[in-house]
């Protein structure tokens, strides 16, 4: 079997065009072309149905793209492995996280590490959890950080931290010294939702069904940041990760209160790709990271503990 034909295949069928696939292995669409037929015609299959410009897999072409996902990952593993004996001194880890996680949780593992290894680039993407599993899977990161549970069988996933859900108020609101609060002192309040689908808004909803609460929603707006400048402009309140407003609390524009309910907590995982080759560096970022949650763990008790006495 031709290996570079089925590199150009593979890079086809994964763009799902022809012109895309020549622009990645830096060749001209006719090459691209040419390739393909030339495998098809030695193997006595067809890989590609057209309809219009959109491009299908055959049944045939399906089952060759999944034995070339298992080949080209295992040479990607095998580049790694020679890369990880010859360069101890420099490395590239590349981190796909939801923006939760990456914008306020994360940097408190990168920091130590690349105090640590300088030399390391580590390069850090914001997708959506769905985004990133499906860029796991496929082995295009080596990490991945999400905010919803995932059970597959080409993935090793790990909790890496709980967080506590809180409220959030403008410093001066009524509800600012009621702590912690009855969920039913919502019902009827101006809500900043998360948008639909996201861990937080279905936290959100749980606890509206829990309590028997109707908000009222003033806003839904996807983003953390937008969220907290809406509640100090008084626009309503929000349910949000604790760690998510640290930086306003401590500034003063807006306060958080914990609310009597034991199910408002907000999970993350890591998650890599079980044949996923673990480099020297990586293995030593992976520690950092559960060193970092065992600490934010002890103090997330250590503050739990504080509030209920």
């Amino acid at each position: 079997m031709n290996l570079y034909q089925l590199k150009v295949f593979h890079e086809a069928a994964k763009q799902r065009s022809f012109s895309a696939a020549a622009q990645t292995l830096f060749i001209t669409q006719p090459a691209v072309t040419k390739q393909i037929q030339q495998f098809e015609a030695t193997h006595g299959i067809k890989l590609f149905n057209r309809f219009g410009k959109r491009m299908v897999l055959t049944d045939a072409g399906e089952m060759l793209f999944e034995i070339a996902e298992r080949i080209f990952q295992i040479e990607n593993q095998a580049e790694e492995k020679i890369r990880d004996v010859q360069q101890r001194k420099s490395g590239h880890i590349r981190i796909h996280s939801s923006e939760s996680f990456g914008a306020y949780y994360l940097p408190s593992i990168l920091y130590p590490f690349k105090t640590q290894h300088p030399q390391i680039l580590v390069s850090v993407n914001i997708f959506t959890p769905e985004e990133v599993i499906e860029n796991t899977i496929k082995v295009e990161n080596d990490l991945g950080f999400i905010s919803s549970p995932v059970s597959h069988e080409k993935l090793v996933v790990r909790e890496i931290l709980e967080d506590r859900v809180v409220l959030i108020v403008p410093s001066d609101h009524f509800l600012s010294n009621e702590k912690p609060l009855d969920p039913m002192r919502l019902h009827g309040q101006p809500m900043i939702m998360h948008e639909k689908g996201s861990a937080t808004r279905n936290l959100v909803e749980s606890l509206a069904r829990r309590h028997n609460i109707k908000f009222s929603t003033a806003l839904e707006l996807s983003n953390n940041e937008a969220i907290k400048r809406a509640v100090e402009q008084g626009i309503g309140l929000a349910l949000i990760s604790e760690r998510v407003v640290r930086q306003e609390v401590q500034g003063g524009t807006l306060k958080t209160i914990y609310l009597k309910d034991p199910y408002l907590k907000r999970k993350f995982y890591m998650i890599h790709h079980k044949d996923k080759y673990l480099s020297h560096f990586l293995k030593e970022f992976v520690d950092i990271a559960n060193q970092w949650s065992r600490e934010f763990a002890g103090s997330y008790l250590e503050n739990s503990i504080a509030q209920r006495a």
